[in-house]
């Protein structure tokens, strides 16, 4: 019985552990970066993309690190997409519901592949 309740509670934990943790860079998405101009003419576009942080089980963590897990996932899916750059990166900003739950954090832009 002890050995069964033992083994419930370390699945749970790493369970939680798992949910809790944020967005980490893969090898492609360290080579996404984010600009501010309109990239040039010779990239193309590939498509718009939203990443996301769940908050969830992690509670908010700070507004800096929620959202640096979201850049994270938008910066890993570019590059899953076959993209570089990545322009106009936008957040929607908080409403009265965040400051209750921990929602999750969000980041959308558009996704070049550039020379």
């Amino acid at each position: 019985m002890r050995i069964n309740l033992l083994l419930g509670l370390a699945v749970g934990t790493l369970l939680l552990a798992g949910c809790s943790s944020s967005n980490q860079l893969s090898a492609g998405g360290e080579r996404v970066t984010f600009v501010d101009q309109q990239p040039a003419s010779q990239c193309q576009l590939l498509g718009t993309l939203t990443g996301s942080q769940s908050n969830w089980l992690s509670g908010s963590g700070g507004e800096g690190s929620s959202l640096r897990g979201a850049a994270n996932d938008l910066r890993n899916r570019a590059a899953e997409m076959g993209g570089n750059v990545i322009y106009g990166a936008t957040s929607p900003t908080q409403n009265l519901l965040s400051a209750f739950a921990p929602l999750d954090s969000k980041m959308t832009g558009q996704v070049y592949k550039c020379p």
